[in-house]
C-alpha cells in the first residue's frame, strides 16, 4: 500500500462484514511479527463498521503480500511408525526462528521426542506392547535413540 494513498470513504458496501472484519483481526495480529504491514493494516483497520469492495481489495492484496515473503522459520515433520504402521505424523513451520541449521534441528528433535514420550505412555496406557526402544532419525542422518 502506498503511504500517501488516501482510501475514498465512498463506493459500493462490501456484503460480507463478518468475513472483512475476520480477515482485518487476523492481519491485525499478524503485524505482531510482521510490522512491515502495520501501516496498511491500520488503514483498512479504520473502516471496520462500513467497509467497501475497495478496502476487501486492500485486504486481499495484505494477505497476498504477506503470503510471498518469507517468514525464515524453518519447516520440520516427523513421522511415527509402530512396527510397519504409520501412527503419527506432521510437518509445520515452526513456532520460532532459529539462528542457524543446528538450532533448527535441536529444536525439531526436542519436539518430535516429547511427542514420542506422550505416544509411548499413551501406548503403555492402552496395554500396546511396544517391541522395542525408539529410534529417533533425523534428516542429518543423526541416529540418537
Amino acid at each position: 500500500m502506498v503511504v500517501s494513498h488516501h482510501l475514498s470513504v465512498g463506493g459500493p458496501l462490501f456484503l460480507d462484514r463478518t468475513l472483512y472484519r475476520s480477515l482485518v483481526g487476523a492481519l491485525q495480529y499478524l503485524t505482531i511479527t510482521r510490522p512491515d504491514i502495520a501501516h496498511a493494516v491500520n488503514s483498512i483497520n479504520q473502516f471496520l463498521y462500513a467497509p467497501t469492495e475497495e478496502y476487501f481489495l486492500i485486504v486481499k492484496r495484505i494477505l497476498r503480500y504477506a503470503d510471498y515473503l518469507d517468514t525464515h522459520r524453518s519447516t520440520s515433520s516427523y513421522s511415527v511408525y509402530l512396527g510397519d504402521n504409520l501412527i503419527s505424523w506432521s510437518a509445520k513451520k515452526q513456532p520460532t526462528v532459529s539462528r542457524s541449521d543446528s538450532e533448527s534441528i535441536y529444536r525439531a528433535l526436542a519436539y518430535i521426542v516429547v511427542k514420542l514420550l506422550w505416544l509411548t505412555h499413551l501406548l503403555c496406557d492402552l496395554h500396546v506392547p511396544i517391541p522395542q526402544r525408539s529410534l529417533l532419525l533425523c534428516d542429518k542422518k543423526c541416529n540418537l535413540f
